[in-house]
């Protein structure tokens, strides 16, 4: 069990790590260093997701958790303003607590100056985000007499309709907001998000259609890859080495959606190869 904990830890924290070289960390410019980023998020959420689940024993106690940081979350932003800047909006991007408490202990500077959408206490309604991917794998790997597969897809359904309900709901009174990652904003894009888990989850396992979806598991094969790869290496200059040409031949309006067409390829191709060489990079 400490090992499992240690895994855990080691994987968010390396994360966070892979966040602040995307950011720049090599560049040794720790004063303009940008300290929170989208893989530190990720990283943070899954880590104390995965130690909340693993340390509780039933979906009813994780269930309270999720709801618990989310209640907590609306509370904090509601009831306690930003003290550095009074009179502010609370919801506003110098207003809220959240941007206030990274203006005084997260380093570096700000995504936005004032506030960053990836800051420290957004850590705190992500983490209701893994708890709800981490409950739906849950029910997903579930075995139970009278539980078909497609009345699993039916429950599913029935669940997203509810969260986006209570996140439209939520909006009235804590508006959804993705730089905040409101409580309502959880609830809102986990619906969402599940109603379309359980659109793929009926036609690729339900209903056995994979071929078409090739595409998209070499991508997710190795996602953490090509989002650091593109910050790494100059895939827009191969694309425009080989598509340029191709590119110019159509009407200028066209390029925009055309290079973009042309870079998601060479990209792809990237990963394809990664593939066929069976190389998969994991945290």
């Amino acid at each position: 069990r400490q090992s499992l904990h240690l895994k855990v830890i080691r994987r968010g924290l390396t994360l966070v790590l892979f966040g602040l070289i995307y950011n720049g960390l090599l560049y040794f410019d720790f004063a303009n260093l940008r300290c929170a980023s989208v893989l530190g998020r990720i990283g943070l959420a899954w880590m104390f997701g995965a130690l909340i689940f693993m340390n509780t024993k039933t979906v009813t106690a994780r269930s309270i958790w999720c709801a618990g940081l989310l209640i907590f979350y609306w509370l904090l932003l509601t009831f306690v303003p930003a003290p550095d800047y009074p009179g502010a909006e609370r919801f506003s991007a110098e207003g809220n607590f959240t941007s206030y408490f990274d203006r005084m202990f997260l380093p570096g500077k700000l995504y936005l100056g004032v506030h960053d959408p990836e800051g420290i206490l957004g850590v705190i309604p992500a983490t209701a985000t893994a708890l709800l991917g981490m409950l739906t794998g849950q029910f997903v790997k579930m075995r139970k007499e009278g539980m078909s597969e497609t009345k699993k897809t039916g429950y599913m359904v029935g669940a997203g309709v509810g969260l986006a309900a209570i996140g439209l709901l939520w909006d009235f009174i804590f508006p959804i907001n993705k730089n905040l990652w409101t409580s309502s904003f959880t609830c809102f894009v986990g619906g969402l998000s599940l109603l379309l888990f359980a659109l793929f989850y009926f036609i690729v396992d339900v209903r056995g259609y994979r071929k078409w979806s090739f595409f998209f598991t070499i991508i997710g094969l190795n996602s953490i890859t090509i989002y650091m790869a593109k910050r790494m290496i100059d895939f827009s200059y191969t694309s425009k080495f080989i598509f340029g040409g191709t590119v110019n031949l159509f009407p200028e309006s066209w390029a925009p959606f055309l290079n973009g067409l042309a870079g998601m390829a060479i990209c792809w191709g990237f990963l394809y190869f990664l593939y066929r060489q069976k190389i998969f990079l994991k945290v």
